[in-house]
């Protein structure tokens, strides 16, 4: 499936950093530090993308990220203020199950998955992470399962009916 690109520009993006690890090399002279950040950013109106940056300052690391995350903006359906259906996103060892919930629900997830869904402008959903708690797999495993999400509509012209038809 081809993605049209997204004009960052448009958008109110906000960011959140979910990591910030200290990385080392070690090398003839002794240890080279350097630092990894995670980061999230959204417009909280159905984009959100995730990024990582390393560099030798902490400032740089979370510049970076955010500059990759906007690379990796995606769309997501929303029906109202939650998910069209339950979605289980899959990434390495991190399963992410995502549940639609009803309104006044709130988003009910932990750290990393919490951030994504929050700047994705998802605002009554429930999740549970069934596999690793590495960040990294957590956030990589909630976008492969919100990227998976399709609305009514789409799936009706996929099977050449009407959404009527579908839902009964």
């Amino acid at each position: 499936m081809l993605r049209k690109p997204i004009d960052t520009r448009q958008l109110d993006l906000k960011e959140k950093v979910v990591q910030i690890r200290r990385v080392t090399k070690v090398v003839k002279g002794g240890r080279n530090f350097r630092f990894a950040a995670l980061v999230v950013v959204g417009d909280e109106n159905g984009y959100v993308g995730i990024g990582t940056g390393k560099a030798m300052e902490v400032p740089d690391a979370i510049k970076k990220a955010i500059e990759d995350a906007k690379k990796n903006l995606i769309h997501i359906p929303m029906v109202g203020t939650t998910i069209p259906h339950q979605v289980q996103g899959h990434f390495g060892a991190g399963k992410v199950l995502i549940m639609p919930a009803r309104e006044g629900t709130g988003v009910i997830a932990g750290g990393p998955v919490r951030a994504v869904l929050e700047l994705a402008g998802l605002k009554d959903v429930r999740a549970k992470s069934l596999g690793t708690n590495n960040a990294r797999n957590m956030v990589n495993a909630t976008i492969e399962g919100l990227k998976s999400l399709r609305t009514a509509e789409e799936i009706a012209k996929l099977r050449g009916k009407k959404v009527e038809d579908l839902l009964g």
